[in-house]
């Protein structure tokens, strides 16, 4: 797996988490569900990059 794949995925994360924090200070549900929902798919590109890790190992 890449590390610019991880990074992007992490990066999503803390985007995710940053967003659904200003949602929370400023009382807006949306930015918050759209925080919510940019952590799902950075943990959605974590999960893939993690599969394509073991199917490259177990082909080594």
């Amino acid at each position: 797996m890449s590390a610019e794949d991880r990074a992007k995925a992490t990066a999503k994360n803390i985007e995710g988490k940053a967003q659904e924090a200003w949602g929370n200070v400023t009382g807006d549900p949306e930015d918050k569900a759209e925080g919510k929902a940019k952590q799902g798919e950075a943990q959605v590109r974590h999960g893939v990059e993690d599969v394509k890790d073991d199917v490259k190992k177990a082909m080594d």
